[in-house]
């Protein structure tokens, strides 16, 4: 699976913001975000609010401005931001340059397109935390997204963020490649993590299940155990794997 997934990125924004505006009046603001450090629901909220903002300013080229120093009523400034950021992503050409995000410097010029993309898989990751919070703990299925969509996020992972990680000097390749397999996809798709040009069907450690389990098992969100995944090889080298900064 890649980026050409055939995913309609406006669509799941809109939809995955609503599901994020639609869940905040529901959860405490200093409620704790689980698997999320010291994270609070104020910090969640106000961290994606100001991602959108600082997303849509790039999609213009542009440096983003300062949005105040709060406290913020959270459903409005969020829903200001969200509403920012899909306003500019629908007025300009996806083909129009941005500033992206790259390495070995960590932005560089690059499609408006790219933004459609990295914050629909922002605010679904998101989505799962706020959802989790008002839960009491982080699990599958808190959130209501296709396979299709989880597995994107998994591709996002392997080919954008954990070259970026590597490739910005933010840590060092991995030792051992990392197979993954989305089961609950017809064809199942399959991903390699940490090797450029491997076979996937001769990397000896290998982690499968649904395409959600894999993506917040990525994202640090779940364990394995939570996710329902099936490891094949030794757990250990898939523990130490998962230990690495792959993503931001």
């Amino acid at each position: 699976m890649s980026a050409q997934s055939g995913l309609d990125f406006p669509l799941l924004l809109a939809d995955f913001q609503g599901e994020f505006l639609a869940s905040i009046p529901d959860a405490d603001p200093a409620a704790a975000v689980p698997a999320c450090g010291a994270w609070t629901v104020r910090e969640l909220v106000e961290h994606l609010a100001f991602v959108h903002h600082w997303a849509a300013a790039s999609a213009r080229a542009e440096k983003a401005a300062r949005l105040g120093d709060g406290p913020f009523d959270l459903a409005d400034h969020y829903a200001t931001c969200a509403t920012e950021l899909r306003e500019t992503l629908a007025e300009l050409d996806p083909a129009a340059t941005a500033r992206v995000l790259a390495y070995p410097e960590p932005m560089a010029e690059g499609p408006v397109s790219f933004w459609h993309r990295r914050q629909v898989h922002e605010t679904l990751v998101h989505a799962h935390d706020l959802r989790a919070a008002i839960a009491g703990k982080a699990a599958l299925g808190l959130l209501r997204a296709v396979p299709e969509v989880w597995a994107d996020a998994v591709d996002e992972v392997v080919t954008v963020f954990y070259p970026r990680q590597v490739g910005t000097g933010r840590m060092a390749p991995l030792a051992t490649p990392l197979a993954l397999v989305a089961t609950d996809l017809d064809p199942a798709p399959g991903w390699v993590l940490g090797g450029v040009g491997s076979d996937i069907g001769e990397v000896p450690l290998r982690v499968s299940g649904s395409a959600e389990g894999l993506a917040l098992l990525l994202w640090g969100r779940v364990t394995l155990d939570e996710a329902g995944l099936t490891v094949e090889g030794n757990r250990a080298d898939v523990d130490a794997v998962l230990q690495e900064p792959i993503v931001p």
